[in-house]
């Protein structure tokens, strides 16, 4: 058999339990790099690990490197394959591609088209007959990689992730991948634990994911052995018989490793939940094996006869289950469990917050990172023992920091640098003030991470009385967390002394690396809110109960743009957020306004907003998901016509109440476009993004006049960080 370059790929934090993984299939030429291994091997050894690896995603089988300068390029480099070496004209394929890094092709859709038309092309010149196009399962799948100017070709023999075991029928909420369980249990040791006849239990089981990844694991039971679909099934160069052979030996191992297995049993509150659990367990021909039944986790405990082993379990982050209390009561209350029943097992779970971890109440080893997703994780692992016991503290935010202040005193303060944070903290509201009195400027920046030991953002909020919003940057992990602390009591010490106001006036957030749509979340229940102006508007804003406080300070410039430019217009606002630039666009004299956003709490916040101020005109308010809106409106045959519009979407949304998972970088260009096709002959977008590595794609829009007019729309106050946002002025082409 020939031998081939092949590549596993796999989540970020797991390549080295992939490279070990591939190791003990014996395989010897490998090479871990991000996200994956490369490895060399012939078909069998391919195949073997499609059957066999429980944490790759894909294993691609390299057909060709070559250099990417142009489109051109991509199309030569693509024909150059024969590619009825690997499917017949009348099959099916589906093209993946990504690019990193590339000045020649940055918009992954036009890449993918762009190799599907060198194959059709090449097909259809020599048999006047081409492929069709099948994204479910085609004949065979091919992946393209772009980095900077080198493409990487390769077929997926894969043919869908592998983490798709085959048993799973039911979706349910927040559940995990398959290789990210099994990963868990690897990192665990419950492959020893299992030869020893330990038992294995999951408390808050849900649909069963780490009961049937453990069964598997200890079964000697190939991931792989349940599905009915490759992407190599299809190929001409498939070799049946290898394969069948492979899939045999696997039978034979699982007959033999079921008759062995420890106890499994997975315990869950949830009846329905309960119901799929089992639902897959039967699937994997498991039933009888592993034991599953609803309990609350009060009375997860196990069986008096079962020896010892491993609790391991996937609880609620409070990132989309649970609202902040009940997840930490719950994690309270585990912790009671683990040490009322547990004593002499070890116990492992993946959490998002290792705050939670604190709330346990026991000891754990070093974290190991994980990812669930996009959402970096750690996995916690415990030895129950009492001498890892402890009784938790409360670590709210306000708790840190008054525990922080008990053990500072005057003196440790000066040996921080308190003195120079307020010194430059004096400096600058000094400045900032006389600036934002000029300007009749009530809200503004004063403080922006100047010092990098006092990672914090300040913000004066000016109405019936003066507040201080401060947001402090999530430290690096290499910060020890004592120190931090003493310097964010020593901050909030000299705050009020420096800005001349009480201690209840300053409101204090954690602003973590951003995922999903956090500047949305709630932090709170408080539903205080204050009136502020600006540029003649009122405008709520709210300090507590969200990570923001409703009114992105460095758009003040964009919102006055859009009030001097708005009379007698149609204005647009989408992913609206709390409405201001729709009251700003009001009180400028717009004719009518349209607010769109997908929350109700934003959208009744608009509403409030704009009932703060007089303004004439018809406004109109839709609460829907921007990005399908958009892809309707813009399509209607009598689609409304707006002079102005206003679009700042998020980052990146895989909010529940969204179809997709949305991505700025990936999704612009068709945002953009939609948005445009809305506009009037003469009409202006503003769009604006504030992720830092944004790059907008000039020649996908090539149909537009599009001008940048970031510097313009950066007020002074943030000019000290000029990539707060990026912003452009866009008009469809005359």
């Amino acid at each position: 058999m020939p031998i081939f370059k092949l590549f596993a790929t796999t989540p970020k934090a797991m390549e080295t339990l992939l490279a070990e993984e591939l190791q003990s299939l014996g395989i010897t030429e490998i090479k871990a790099t991000m996200a994956g291994v490369a490895f060399e091997g012939d078909l069998e050894t391919a195949y073997r690990v499609c059957l066999w690896s429980r944490t790759a995603n894909r294993i691609l089988l390299v057909l060709s490197s070559f250099e990417v300068k142009s489109q051109e390029d991509l199309y030569k480099g693509i024909q150059a394959i024969d590619w009825f070496e690997h499917i017949n004209p009348g099959d099916s394929f589906a093209v993946s591609f990504s690019a990193k890094n590339s000045e020649a092709i940055n918009n992954t859709h036009f890449g993918a088209l762009k190799v599907k038309d060198a194959i059709v092309d090449q097909m259809r010149e020599r048999f006047q007959q081409r492929p069709s196009i099948d994204t479910a399962q085609p004949s065979i799948r091919i992946n393209v990689y772009l980095q900077g100017e080198l493409a990487q070709l390769s077929l997926d023999l894969s043919g869908e992730s592998l983490h798709r075991r085959g048993y799973r029928d039911v979706n349910i909420k927040a559940p995990m991948k398959e290789n990210l369980a099994a990963a868990m249990l690897l990192r665990c040791g419950w492959p020893q634990i299992a030869k020893q006849q330990g038992t294995l239990i999951d408390p808050m089981c849900g649909s069963g994911t780490l009961l049937l990844e453990a069964a598997m694991i200890a079964a000697d039971y190939a991931p792989g052995l349940l599905r009915d679909y490759f992407g190599f099934i299809g190929w001409k160069k498939h070799d049946a018989q290898c394969w069948n052979k492979l899939r045999i030996e696997a039978q034979q191992r699982k007959k033999l490793g079921i008759e062995t297995l420890p106890i499994i049993a997975g315990f869950d509150q949830n009846r329905q939940t309960v119901h799929t659990a089992l639902a897959h367990i039967a699937n994997a021909g498991l039933q009888h094996k592993v034991h599953v039944e609803r309990r609350d986790i009060e009375d997860a405990s196990p069986a008096s006869s079962w020896k010892p082993g491993l609790l391991i379990c996937n609880p609620p982050y409070g990132e989309r289950l649970g609202t902040e209390q009940e997840t930490s009561d719950l994690y309270k209350r585990f912790g009671e469990s683990l040490k009322a029943h547990f004593v002499g097992w070890k116990a492992a779970m993946i959490i998002s917050n290792p705050e939670l971890g604190f709330r346990l109440g026991i000891r754990s080893q070093k974290p190991i990172t994980l990812f669930n997703g996009a959402l970096e994780c750690k996995l916690l692992r415990l030895n129950i023992e009492e001498s890892s016991f402890f009784i938790p503290k409360a670590k709210t935010q306000e708790d840190r920091v008054t525990q922080a202040l008990e053990v500072v005193s005057t003196e440790q303060l000066e040996t921080v640098g308190a003195d120079m944070f307020a010194n430059r903290l004096a400096k600058n509201f000094k400045k900032y003030a006389r600036w934002a009195k000029q300007h009749n400027i009530s809200c503004y920046r004063v403080y922006d991470a100047d010092l990098p030991e006092y990672a914090v953002a300040i913000d004066i909020y000016q109405g019936e009385q003066t507040w201080v919003n401060i947001q402090e940057y999530e430290p690096p992990k290499s910060i020890d967390q004592h120190k931090a602390d003493q310097r964010l009591a020593a901050l909030l010490a000299e705050v009020p002394k420096v800005l001349n106001v009480t201690r209840e006036q300053v409101f204090l957030k954690i602003r973590k690396k951003q995922r999903s749509t956090d500047q949305y979340e709630k932090q709170a229940e408080v539903g205080q809110f204050h009136t502020i102006e600006e540029g003649g508007c009122k405008l709520l804003v709210n300090f507590e109960d969200y990570l923001d406080t409703g009114l992105f300070l460095d758009h003040r410039p964009i919102r006055m743009l859009i009030q001097k430019q708005a009379k007698d217009k149609r204005f647009l606002n989408l992913f609206a957020y709390t409405g201001s630039a729709t009251v700003h666009a009001a009180m400028g004299g717009a004719k009518a306004t349209t607010t769109v956003d997908m929350s109700n709490t934003y959208i009744t916040w608009a509403k409030n907003n704009m009932a703060l101020n007089k303004n004439s005109g018809e406004h109109e308010y839709i609460q829907a998901d921007c990005l399908e809106w958009l892809a309707i409106t813009a399509k209607q045959e009598n689609k409304p016509q707006y002079d102005l519009i206003f679009l700042d979407p998020p980052t990146f949304s895989n909010s529940k109440r969204m179809t997709d998972v949305f991505d700025i970088q990936n999704d612009h260009v068709s945002l953009i476009t939609n948005a445009a096709a809305l506009l009037a002959p003469k009409g202006i977008l503003y769009f604006s993004t504030n992720f830092r590595r944004f790059k907008i794609d000039l020649e996908a829009l090539i149909d537009l006049k599009i001008v940048d007019i970031t510097k313009q729309t950066i007020p002074e106050d943030f000019a000290r960080n000029q990539r707060i946002h990026y912003c452009w002025s866009i008009q469809n082409a005359e």
